[in-house]
């Protein structure tokens, strides 16, 4: 539990509430939680934030990424390890050579790079879990970065299609969760196989991915599964409405070459989707359907997916594109509102991994989940819609802070609770080490 008792002050508030837009308004941040919010707050023994002419909103909210495989980012085409191309066979001919501290490296990566992004929470779909020691390594590098997260414990890439995932290695980590959940902060889920997702060359035995759905419910685990990405993997969604395997407690990933029939089941069955423009668009699955998921009423949350494909996990740059796909597909330059889409990064995409009475919104009693964003850089420069601003404007180097659970991450620019060269070199040098072993 962090001890921080900050004041935030004179911000321009986006609350992501009910309680709108306050101009000029303060935070009280007191043992991770939002104490009070308001204008001239007197809080006696605080340290004070000046805010003014700066923007301060929920931290961003991401909701389905391979953290692990950001070890591997711009491999996607397969090099430097030909002869394989295209991601899926890249992450299998890759990954099957990853160590637990490989995993470890590349997961911590991704976290420092989530939270200089002002990301907060953070949906670690974990698919090259090789044992136990590779689930303990991702947790480890979540639990040490601050961040909030749900670790989905999966499969291994390259997992035999006629064989079950380790599910006797996720009941040792549920039985065991107290050691790893950090305060609270971390919870577990289970990424799921499915039919087979969206990798072509992954076609499961019914039978192996009711058991592993049935295991995941037993443990009371919510569930996701890559559904509907590809044309070829058209009709998942109406294969689990038809087995009764649809329901809140199981998100939806991708959903573009998803029937209007099959959102329509979806939204009947309340849920959840996790949209990720840009590696839809770069993998070639053709345009996000985020418009169509919205109307027909789907919790909707937005993904960096793997920087694998998008190279960075700018979470401003996934709502811009978010807002101009929609916008350009309905030819309708108000068909979905900059403000629309920010709920999609905070509010809602808590939405749909179950935190939001946890987080994606400044409300008092929430945890302390908070950004502040500078006008200062020459791509900003103005105030003036600070809700679009973060969606057409803002960057990772305009995030001045980052609190998460009320423990700051990130001031003056500046990621404070790690070192970011220290990283960098543990990947460079873990990247170097799995490449070798793959070309041995």
């Amino acid at each position: 539990m962090s001890d921080v008792n900050l004041l935030i002050r004179g911000g321009y508030l986006l609350t992501m509430d009910s309680a709108g837009d306050l101009p000029g308004a303060d935070v009280h941040v007191r043992d991770g939680v939002i104490a009070r919010i308001g204008r001239d707050l007197d809080v006696p023994g605080a340290e004070v934030i000046d805010a003014s002419g700066k923007i301060v909103a929920p931290g961003l909210v991401d909701t389905h990424w391979h953290m692990w495989n950001t070890l591997l980012r711009g491999m996607s085409d397969g090099r430097p390890v030909p002869p394989v191309r295209g991601y899926f066979a890249t992450c299998v001919a890759v990954g099957r050579h990853f160590l637990p501290g490989d995993t470890y490296a590349g997961t911590r990566l991704a976290a420092a790079e989530a939270v200089d992004a002002g990301i907060t929470t953070v949906h670690d779909w974990a698919h090259n879990i090789r044992g136990l020691d590779w689930a303990e390594a991702g947790l480890r590098a979540l639990g040490e970065s601050g961040l909030r997260a749900r670790f989905s414990y999966g499969y291994q890439t390259g997992h035999p299609n006629d064989q079950l995932m380790a599910l006797e290695d996720l009941a040792a980590i549920k039985s065991d969760w107290p050691s790893y959940h950090a305060d609270d902060r971390i919870h577990l889920g289970v990424a799921w196989r499915g039919t087979g997702g969206s990798n072509p060359a992954m076609r499961v035995d019914p039978g192996l991915y009711r058991a592993e759905i049935a295991a995941a419910r037993e443990h009371g685990l919510p569930v996701s599964v890559h559904a509907c990405g590809p044309a070829s993997a058209a009709g998942q969604v109406r294969t689990y409405a038809d087995e009764g395997l649809l329901g809140p407690d199981l998100q939806l990933v991708h959903l573009n070459n998803a029937s209007p029939a099959e959102i329509a089941l979806a939204a009947e069955a309340g849920t959840p989707v996790s949209v990720s423009p840009w590696t839809e668009l770069q993998i070639g699955y053709g345009q996000p359907v985020t418009g169509e998921l919205l109307a027909a009423g789907l919790p909707v949350g937005l993904s960096v997916d793997t920087t694998m494909l998008c190279g960075n996990a700018d979470l401003f740059a996934v709502m811009k594109v978010t807002q101009a796909c929609a916008n350009g597909q309905a030819r309708d330059e108000f068909a979905l509102t900059a403000r629309e889409v920010l709920r999609l990064a905070t509010i809602e995409g808590a939405r749909t991994l179950g935190l939001d009475a946890i987080t994606g919104s400044l409300t008092v009693g929430k945890r302390a989940d908070i950004i502040v964003v500078s006008p200062e850089s020459p791509s900003l420069g103005v105030v003036t819609d600070p809700a679009r601003l973060l969606v057409t404007a803002a960057t990772p180097r305009d995030v001045d802070l980052v609190l998460a659970d009320g423990r700051i991450l990130k001031r003056d620019g500046r990621l404070t609770a790690v070192d970011p060269g220290e990283i960098a070199g543990e990947a460079r040098r873990a990247l170097a080490a799995v490449l070798s072993r793959a070309s041995g």
